[in-house]
């Protein structure tokens, strides 16, 4: 009886729903379509929010002043729309002519009245839950993307949909994956000359990267360009991959060799080139991908492409030969800003490695790289030649090291915003350091549809902090960039050490949230706070503003993931907030509340009377690290997203080898890890949760035999 209420839950979960929305405007994108015209010119509609970025250059500056330094602290929440998931909640809405798009967990798209919140329909893409198992990092969307009275959205496993602006309905679904493989999209897609370009993830479970482009009409597919070389047996793509090879050694295809590009992009169209940010290798550690060594292009690199073609015309490598997990898919911004005297037309990027780049985007020239973060893996960028100058033992062949910025990075997928007014680009930052160890070839095995890292986590476990490998932790929400002056002009402090993306505006205001649920104002030029609101969940999305009839509006998507647990623990433990999705949109007078967060209740469990030693719990501890804290929490401290595993109860202890080798809860999301833990392993993570349980339940001391 039980397995049929969950498969009927899990049905009328995954229907769609649509609703007619004839009570909105008749301005509608059916009737005014969004158009390349209407986003190269989005300056002269400042009401709306027509693509990721607001505009082509991604910025996220709004020229709006009719919320300003001056009335923001009348700020008040005029509406919220409650969405009914405990996942990771990352994107960014669009608006166009009153209308807001927004997209949810498991890639589900929602149409909003965007004066009112009310739901006009919604587009449920039915994503098995089952893929969730090759997602590293939850399963978000970062939004939607708009053209003529189409609206697309990725989904998280590899489709692309256009869906009728007005109705919600399907007009066409492509598959742009290889579907043997474990691709995951959690990006937005950008529509750029009538061409829907997308890209993906998986890059840590042994993928080749790649990016694709679908006519915005007909879904058929344009061109695919590839951002790491494959077999050299098979021949190569193009002459950049050719190149690219040579940067390579050993067998990297067998692993994938990743490179993925799963999120930024951005698109100049005076030079007419599209910008692509690529990813990390597959797996990190380049001594098992490239045992000879070599740049490992295009790794963590900027591309710029033509978009009629995915033709490549250059790159610059942030990171050459890769080994931290440094992506450079962080958000790009174009700007025209003078330098000496002279206008230069610059592409800058803050990605995870902790220097702050300033390239000509007409050419990849590197013309500034300074630190934003403390950093220990490399003491400067050589301007001459635009590579890191590596400090000794930073690759971690040897010893163990301790690495700062950590591979969560300085700067993560959060979007920064560049204000043409004050000349600063705000950098929401993470930093801290992460202890990395090399696992030798002898020892690594790749396994297909899990993590691949090639470290060594016994040895990290052991690691010794000593005073080189100290650094501040930082807990700053944002860092004022000058990137003229090359300096951090001020910083806006924090107690979180995550945080979201940053939304500027020309009434001299900075918006953002952060996992607290705090969503708040500063001044652009200062960094004076003038105005703070709780959303009672947590925030890591950017905000963006629009304006209906002559009134401006600040929206916000909230909610919680799974990988939050790895910075902030368990967020229900705070009373003020939970780990509902929900988006909230504030107006000058507005007088809504958000609801209360949900009070949840654990009760402690009945636990299995299995004895345990601590030998075995000691090796579950370095096994639940590496396969089950992604999802599960560091310290088996679970977030909201997912079980905390302290209180599992005594009948899923009962079937702990079923779910965890067998695949038993595959449908549900949770890996089957059968090809990568023997059943002695296994036990010695259930001995490790086990432990933790009865140390929860008993304060004195855990039990063991």
């Amino acid at each position: 009886m039980k397995n049929k209420l969950l498969s009927l839950f899990g049905l009328l979960a995954g229907l769609s729903l649509t609703t007619g929305c004839s009570d909105i405007s008749d301005k509608r994108a059916a009737d005014n379509p969004v158009t390349a015209e209407r986003i190269i010119n989005a300056d002269n509609e400042p009401e709306n929010w027509l693509s990721n970025g607001r505009t082509y250059d991604e910025q996220r500056f709004s020229p709006l002043t009719g919320i300003n330094e001056a009335n923001v602290s009348s700020l008040g929440l005029a509406w919220h729309f409650d969405i009914d998931t405990n996942r990771a909640m990352e994107a960014t809405p669009l608006i166009a002519d009153g209308v807001m798009y927004v997209t949810a967990a498991w890639s589900v798209l929602y149409a909003l009245d965007a004066t009112t919140g009310k739901l006009l329909w919604k587009y449920d893409p039915q994503v098995p839950k089952s893929w969730s198992t090759y997602a590293c990092c939850d399963v978000p969307n970062r939004g939607a993307a708009l053209w003529g009275d189409k609206v697309y959205v990725a989904t998280l496993d590899g489709y692309l949909a256009a869906v009728n602006t007005q109705t919600g309905k399907e007009i066409w679904k492509v598959d742009t994956i290889d579907r043997m493989a474990p691709f995951t999209i959690t990006g937005a897609p950008r529509v750029v000359k009538g061409k829907v370009i997308i890209g993906n993830g998986g890059a840590e479970y042994g993928v080749r990267g790649f990016v694709s482009a679908f006519d915005a009409e007909t879904g058929d597919l344009i061109w695919k360009t590839y951002t790491v070389p494959g077999n050299p047996a098979d021949g190569f793509e193009s002459d950049a991959m050719r190149m690219a090879a040579d940067t390579w050694s050993g067998e990297w295809w067998e692993m994938g060799g990743g490179g993925t590009a799963w999120d930024s992009f951005a698109y100049d169209p005076e030079l007419d080139l599209l910008y692509v940010g690529t990813g990390n290798g597959s797996p990190w550690n380049r001594e098992i991908r490239s045992p000879d060594g070599g740049d490992n292009l295009f790794l963590c690199s900027i591309l710029a492409l033509r978009p009629d073609t995915g033709e490549y015309v250059w790159h610059y490598q942030t990171t050459p030969g890769d080994t931290w997990d440094y992506t450079s898919t962080q958000h790009m911004i174009l700007a025209d800003i003078e330098f000496g005297g002279e206008v230069r037309k610059v592409l800058m990027q803050a990605p995870k490695n902790g220097f702050y780049y300033v390239l000509d985007r007409e050419t990849g020239k590197l013309i500034s790289g300074d630190a934003y973060v403390p950093l220990n893996w490399a003491s400067h960028i050589d301007l001459e030649t635009g590579r890191p100058v590596e400090t000794e033992g930073a690759r971690y062949e040897e010893n163990y090291k301790i690495i700062f910025p950590s591979s969560w990075g300085g700067h993560n997928w959060q979007p920064m915003s560049y204000s043409p007014q004050t000349g600063l680009v705000y950098v929401p930052l993470i930093g801290q350091s992460e202890t990395f160890a090399s696992t030798s070839w002898k020892d690594f095995a790749f396994f297909e549809n899990h993590l691949n890292l090639g470290l060594d986590h016994k040895e990290i476990s052991e690691a010794v902090p000593d005073e080189s490998s100290e650094h501040p932790f930082i807990t700053a929400r944002i860092s004022a960039w000058d990137p003229v002056a090359r300096k951090e002009v001020f910083r806006i402090e924090s107690g979180s050490g995550w945080n979201a993306g940053v939304l500027s505006t020309a009434g001299n205001l900075v918006f953002q949230g952060e996992a607290s649920g705090e969503f708040a104002a500063y001044t652009a030029d200062t960094g004076e706070q003038l105005w703070s609101s709780y959303a009672n969940t947590g925030i890591m999305a950017p905000p963006v503003t629009f304006e209906v009839d002559g009134e401006q509006y600040v929206s916000v998507v909230g909610g919680w993931g799974i990988h939050m647990g790895v910075f902030e623990g368990d967020p229900i433990d705070d009373s003020s907030r939970d780990a509902i999705g929900r988006v909230l949109t504030y107006k000058l007078g507005g007088a809504s509340s958000p609801p209360s967060a949900s009070a949840i209740t654990r009760l402690l469990p009945e636990l299995p009377e299995i004895a345990t030693t601590a030998e075995q719990i000691k090796v579950g501890e370095l096994l639940y690290g590496a396969r089950c804290s992604w999802c599960h929490g560091t310290g088996v401290r679970g977030t909201a997203s997912v079980p905390d595993l302290r209180y599992t109860s005594k009948e899923i202890h009962d079937m702990w080898t079923a779910i965890v080798l067998d695949g038993a809860y595959v449908p549900l999301g949770m890996p089957m890890f059968n090809e990568v833990l023997t059943e002695e392993e296994a036990f010695a993570i259930q001995a490790y949760v086990l432990d933790a349980a009865r140390e929860l339940q008993l304060p004195d001391g855990p039990l063991t035999d």
